[in-house]
């Protein structure tokens, strides 16, 4: 659905916008202005886009993300033509919203993080205690209201947990952009030293969570059909725009596919298919749709939907994955199943809980993978995103327990 916006947006913007316009942002001096003391909770913020959890919410959270030039560019004209075209979709947008009754997103991260946090208060207790946020890119709670949240809390001492276990730059980077850019505004000094976590596309446990789900999916079928189930992992796909430009998602999303292929012992045969294209231009493909009329009519109508790119149900899953699956049976297809998304996934919890304990005794602010800009990166906001986490003159601080 999130393309479909996106479709939209440059569809409207036309040819007479040009070329998508960056800003360059002032550069910090390295580590200037820092408090290294660690004291207090240590913070897990898992990082999403969000979603309006009643109607009435539709229209500000599109409003936000027509504005946001990482994902839409829509060049010198963004604040213009940005809530024009949140106005004309929200009617549309409400009613998909209104079908799944409002984005149960908020609950799934709030809930995923708590139990997370409380795994780590007993795995982890030298760095504990640790104490759950949640920010959203276009959705409350945002950037800047958990930052505020946290500085009145009295934090010292943060992880910035990506919930888009594939990192790209339209969905990660516009995320960790964001909270660069409400830094900036609510925590000038730098009081808060932040790592982040940007991308687990292989982690064991997550892949895990993914095949135990599978399997239990698979369960459902009889035995004599059991086996020649097509699994179509289905991820959001990128306009090859993106995709030329160096964008790292794709590659990560196919790791993710093998790492769950291999839990699996390849049990079965597999596809992995991209959902979400609109428009004329190229995108990622082949569309998750043609794929499951193509497998039918080649006679291979028992399809498991999986939504690998995603740790909890949201629009995509709850609406374009169930249409997908309507529109499969009505052309007799009845064997064509959907995946349960992770949601209250013991396992998948666990692994994030010992995710986010490796991640801080390692003592590194971020992966190498986050340093390198995409070859055909020309953000000034990404650049200065990357140096914001890259910053090593932190080393002392992310070494110390957070209560030493």
């Amino acid at each position: 659905m999130l393309s479909r916006h996106v479709f939209q947006a440059q569809r409207y913007a036309g040819s007479r916008l040009g070329s998508p316009r960056t800003l360059a942002t002032a550069m910090p001096a390295a580590g200037q202005g820092r408090d290294r003391t660690t004291t207090g909770p240590t913070a897990v913020v898992f990082l999403n886009m969000g979603g309006p959890s009643t109607v009435p919410e539709v229209h500000d959270f599109l409003s936000r993300l027509f504005a946001d030039g990482d994902l839409i560019p829509l060049g010198p004209l963004q604040k213009y033509l940005g809530p024009l075209i949140a106005k004309r979709r929200t009617p549309k947008v409400e009613k998909q919203y209104e079908s799944i009754g409002g984005s149960p997103i908020r609950k799934w991260s709030e809930l995923q993080c708590s139990q997370a946090c409380s795994i780590l208060d007993q795995i982890s207790p030298e760095t504990g205690p640790h104490k759950p946020y949640v920010a959203f890119r276009y959705a409350k709670p945002l950037s800047e209201d958990t930052i505020e949240q946290m500085l009145s809390d009295g934090v010292k001492r943060a992880v910035a947990f990506t919930q888009y276990p594939q990192y790209s730059c339209s969905t990660t980077g516009s995320s960790l952009n964001e909270l660069r850019k409400q830094l900036k505004r609510l925590d000038p000094a730098e009081s808060i030293t932040w790592s982040v976590i940007d991308r687990w596309s292989t982690n064991e446990g997550l892949c895990d969570a993914f095949a135990g789900n599978i399997r239990e999916t698979l369960a459902s079928y009889s035995e004599e059909e059991r086996n020649d189930v097509v699994l179509l992992f289905s991820a959001h796909s990128l306009p090859m725009s993106v995709v030329n430009r160096g964008d790292p998602y794709c590659a990560e999303v196919a790791a993710t596919v093998m790492s769950v292929m291999k839990k699996l012992e390849f049990s079965n045969p597999y596809r992995l298919v991209w959902q979400s294209q609109v428009g004329p231009s190229a995108w990622m493909g082949p569309q998750t749709m043609d794929a499951i009329k193509g497998l039918g009519k080649n006679g291979r109508t028992n399809q498991v939907l999986i939504p690998i790119a995603f740790t909890s149900d949201h629009i995509e899953t709850l609406h374009e994955l169930e249409e997908y699956i309507e529109d499969a049976h009505k052309l007799g297809y009845t064997g064509v199943k959907r995946c349960e998304s992770l949601n209250d996934n013991k396992t998948f919890i666990r692994a994030a809980a010992e995710l986010v304990k490796k991640h801080l005794s390692e003592r590194a602010p971020a992966t190498k993978q986050l340093m390198l800009r995409c070859p055909g990166c020309v953000s000034a906001k990404c650049e200065d995103t990357k140096r914001f986490f890259a910053d090593t003159s932190n080393k002392a601080a992310l070494q110390v327990d957070a209560n030493a």
